[in-house]
């Protein structure tokens, strides 16, 4: 990744990257506390020479679906604390997920609704013929940007609102949606295969790419 200044952890992981400017990170799993049945914890670091903390998740206890705290502090990873900055929560079936940021849920909205929570993301995953073995297909939802490069705040009022139900309603104002590049059958080596540039170590049907259809 470039250099990049870190001044205010949490405007800067709520921020859209600067035009021209790509951020590379790398996402860590952390299993030590998984023999004492706590849940794995995940850290996203920029991948530069500094390695500046960004980003800690860990899956919510007593959670049955996917339900995962997001903080701007690697030791507090609770809900009440001040370094709470968003949750991922997915599903019954778990191929639904949405990313909020940490704001309140509708039902306790003030009056303007300023403090109500906004959608940051929303990941569509869908299983083929092969179940999980064969290649994946996800779609990727978020929201699109003004003209002052600012995210378009999206509060859903109610359950029939938010990034998922606008992309099933085919509404895509102010939303971008992206896919996993579609891998390609190789016959020498009997399976699918994509070009990851060196970027990937060893094959995993989890690997996969994320782009733009118009590139």
């Amino acid at each position: 990744s470039p250099i990049i200044e870190v001044d205010n952890l949490e405007e800067f992981v709520l921020r859209p990257a600067e035009q021209g400017v790509t951020v590379k990170c790398r996402v860590t799993r952390d299993k030590k506390g998984m023999d004492r049945g706590l849940y794995p914890t995940y850290y996203l670091h920029l991948d530069n020479d500094k390695k500046v903390f960004l980003l800690a998740g860990r899956k919510r206890k007593k959670s049955k679906t996917s339900n995962y705290l997001i903080s701007i502090d690697p030791t507090d990873l609770s809900r009440g604390g001040e370094n709470f900055i968003g949750k991922l929560r997915s599903n019954l079936m778990g191929t639904k997920f949405t990313v909020f940021d940490n704001g309140v849920n509708p039902d306790k909205a003030n009056a303007d609704w300023s403090n109500v929570r906004q959608e940051l993301s929303a990941v569509v995953y869908e299983t083929n013929v092969l179940g999980f073995k064969g290649p994946r297909k996800m779609t990727v939802i978020i929201p699109g940007m003004n003209a002052d490069n600012e995210r378009v705040p999206i509060r859903p009022r109610n359950d029939n609102d938010g990034l998922l139900m606008r992309w099933q309603n085919k509404n895509m104002d102010n939303m971008i949606e992206l896919h996993n590049k579609a891998p390609v059958w190789n016959d020498e080596t009997q399976s699918y295969v994509l070009n990851f540039h060196g970027r990937v170590t060893h094959a995993s049907v989890k690997n996969f790419q994320i782009v733009h259809s118009s590139d």
